[in-house]
């Protein structure tokens, strides 16, 4: 058998999404960004800790049906900074990019800080600073630092 016959392969999207170069071991967390949690019934493909050379392991999630938001991009690259994201329409790529870190993020994420201004009923939408090691929140000034699908607000 060649290294071909081995491989496994995984089919090609019509219309969608495919964001490539996520840190290994990420993909579960990009699938919570974007809130697949299967139960939509989207056709998704996830491949976790493959070979890269520029990573050294990276994951892959293709969405079908689905195309990313600005708002979603900048959550994702939190998280996965050297992601590409390629729009597929008709089974071609017709637009790829690499992700950007923004300075700030705003109304997107939730502060873990009960006492925040943005927690209360107060018409303040959230905002955080990006920073090297996380996220800051302009209000309080909380840093979030772990597990930041978990702070991502509910649409």
């Amino acid at each position: 058998m060649s290294d071909d016959d081995q491989q496994l392969r995984v089919s090609k999207i019509r219309n969608g999404t495919v964001i490539d170069h996520i840190t290994g071991g990420q993909a579960l967390n990009v699938l919570a960004i974007l809130g697949i949690d299967g139960t939509s019934g989207d056709s998704v493909s996830v491949a976790m800790n493959m070979p890269s050379d520029r990573l050294g392991k990276k994951d892959i999630v293709k969405v079908e049906g689905k195309e990313l938001s600005q708002n979603e991009v900048d959550v994702l690259s939190l998280i996965a900074p050297a992601a590409s994201i390629n729009i597929v329409r008709d089974f071609e790529v017709v637009e790829k990019a690499r992700v950007e870190r923004p300075s700030m993020v705003e109304g997107i994420l939730e502060c873990p800080n009960h006492n925040c201004i943005s927690t209360e009923d107060e018409p303040v939408k959230s905002r955080f600073a990006v920073v090297d090691d996380g996220v800051r929140c302009e209000y309080c000034e909380t840093i979030i630092r772990d597990d930041l699908p978990a702070h991502i607000l509910a649409d």
